[in-house]
């Protein structure tokens, strides 16, 4: 009876969990990241507190950014945007130890970082409709079948993001696998409450204020495509 009980509490237990933002494939930390994690988190980071939700100045633009991976992009789009202010969250401390050291060296203070599953993120710190752009850049595509589902941009996820969004916030997507831009462009044109900035109802060119990374240029001298989707909240 007792064996019984715990399988059938596992089974509720997997039954209530939602999409994790991410999966947490650690690697090691260089001397320079380990003292930003602990010299610079103070200044630039920003703990997870479901009591503390988080305030944003009304006068500037708020963009997130999840999954950042070493931050380079996202420190690029601080610098050339100083007028708006950045969130980033990303779970790999590695990347974030290196963002944080790039904050400093930039001397930006309009970005601040997370390290915490951006999910729990949104639901439990960021208010709704506050956020007038979130941005998901390269997320890992899954790209097994039987991995699909893994895959963070799903309809609940996409309702999540709608709520923290204003009207007339911008989701922007960007993969360098067609069959997971493929899948971007199923799950948000059957979203409701979005609306597709694209004329021809897929996929934009990649914008200015999106910087071309080491690895995307990697991959477009391969031959490798890029997708870009940008959807409003209506």
């Amino acid at each position: 009876m007792m064996n019984e009980q715990l399988n059938s509490d596992n089974e509720n237990i997997k039954s209530k969990r939602t999409i994790r933002s991410f999966v947490l494939r650690q690697g090691r930390l260089t001397k320079g990241q380990e003292q930003a994690l602990i010299n610079l988190w103070p200044v630039f980071g920003i703990e997870y507190d479901v009591n503390s939700p988080m305030v944003f100045d009304s006068n500037k633009q708020a963009i997130l950014e999840i999954g950042f991976g070493m931050g380079a992009s996202l420190i690029e789009m601080a610098k050339n945007a100083p007028d708006k202010n950045f969130l980033g969250i990303e779970v790999h401390k590695p990347g974030v130890g290196a963002c944080l050291m790039a904050i400093e060296e930039n001397q930006l203070s309009n970005l601040k970082v997370m390290c915490h599953d951006a999910v729990e993120v949104l639901e439990n710190m960021i208010p709704n409709h506050t956020l007038d752009k979130i941005q998901i850049f390269f997320p890992d595509p899954w790209h097994k079948a039987r991995h699909n589902k893994r895959r963070i941009i799903q309809p609940q996820f996409v309702q999540l993001i709608r709520q923290k969004l204003k009207l007339g916030g911008i989701l922007h997507l960007a993969t360098d696998w067609q069959h997971y831009a493929e899948h971007m462009l199923e799950v948000l044109t059957q979203a409701e409450g979005f609306e597709n900035l694209s004329p021809s109802g897929d996929y934009i060119p990649r914008p200015d204020d999106r910087p071309i990374t080491k690895f995307e240029k990697r991959g477009q001298n391969l031959g490798h495509g890029v997708w870009d989707l940008q959807f409003v909240n209506k």
